[in-house]
């Protein structure tokens, strides 16, 4: 990848250039964060802001400007409330038949699992946010199975049907609650402007980017990505084989060393990881997992971990003394941002 390319997704994604002060922008500017590490998607949002800690993500999933739930790829993401209309009716209904083929498989029939989803809208709808282990309790009392992968799957289904997303926080779990109830009644989608707005804010946190880049992130049809490129061609420029949005500035210079989290943005915006992995990327992902890692001139330089609240730092390769130091002082600022929680 040439270097100019890898310039502009870096500035993209928020990891050079001026940084954001507020989680919800870091939100709308990569439009969908996985979400299903917890602290990988805050991180994600540490590594992209300043002056902010965990909590200030906690704060913007209980306030309603946040929230996580099952989109693009049939992962969890965290998105602004704001966007979860739109992005839900796009990059859902495909995942109806896995869902269901996931549900056979652990045992769960179809009426079973219509009354697990049924017993999950009765008891948000009369309880109010409820964590997992409090729906599993409801499920187990209407004897819905729920052993093995088969809870998570009934509440996959739930959230397909438009019914639940995971809202507040209530302590350090992350409770479910009605999309009624918590966001009000969904307006209607428009498909066409739904896949123009996908390609326009795919490019704003991605581009330079292809059809199938964004068919692969968002997890739908080749025809799809292409139909809302499509739609905003006079936005766009083309910068050799790619494309990118006219409007955006010329790239900051590479970030400064940093240390992602797990499932980082920065891996899943594109086909190919090699640009920023190269050689390792068996070492920062295999078999689904996406391991922390750090970045030193746009490229991976080592994973890391944290043990007891200290982050330890383990090179690819000797690190050079400027490196090194400043990858000890992200640590601590890693460190502190994990800290403070309510």
């Amino acid at each position: 990848m040439a270097d100019d390319t890898l310039a502009r997704r870096l500035s993209a994604q928020l990891l050079s250039g001026e940084p954001a002060t507020d989680p919800v922008v870091v939100a709308e500017r990569l439009l969908a964060i996985q979400g299903q590490d917890p602290r990988g998607a805050r991180l994600a949002i540490r590594a992209r802001s300043t002056g902010l800690a965990s909590a200030d993500v906690d704060r913007a999933l209980t306030d309603r400007s946040l929230l996580i739930t099952w989109l693009n790829r049939g992962t969890l993401h965290l998105v602004r409330s704001e966007d979860y209309g739109w992005l839900h009716a796009l990059t859902t209904p495909q995942l109806f038949t896995a869902n269901a083929t996931r549900l056979a498989q652990d045992g769960v029939s179809p009426a079973a699992a219509d009354r697990g989803v049924a017993t999950v809208e009765r008891a948000l709808a009369d309880e109010g946010p409820l964590t997992r282990t409090q729906l599993r309790e409801r499920m187990d009392t209407a004897g819905v199975p729920t052993a093995g992968q088969a809870l998570v799957h009934v509440l996959l289904l739930a959230t397909l049907r438009g019914l639940t997303v995971r809202g507040p926080m209530l302590g350090r779990e992350h409770a479910y609650v009605l999309v009624r109830d918590w966001l009000g009644e969904p307006a209607r989608v428009d498909r066409d402007a739904a896949l123009a707005e996908l390609a326009r804010r795919f490019l704003a946190g991605h581009g330079p980017a292809d059809e199938r880049d964004l068919a692969r992130w968002a997890g739908v049809t080749l025809r799809d990505a292409r139909a809302g490129l499509t739609a905003i061609a006079q936005e766009l420029v083309e910068r050799g084989e790619l494309v990118d949005l006219a409007s955006k500035p010329g790239p900051a210079a590479l970030p400064p060393p940093r240390l992602l989290g797990s499932f980082d943005p920065l891996l899943h915006g594109w086909r190919s990881r090699e640009p920023i992995l190269g050689s390792h990327q068996g070492v920062v992902t295999s078999d689904g997992v996406f391991r922390p890692f750090a970045l030193a001139r746009g490229r991976a330089v080592a994973t890391w971990r944290l043990a007891a609240g200290r982050v330890s730092i383990e090179p690819f390769a000797p690190l050079s003394r400027p490196v090194a130091a400043a990858l000890e002082c992200d640590a601590a600022e890693v460190e502190r941002f994990l800290a403070v929680r309510p």
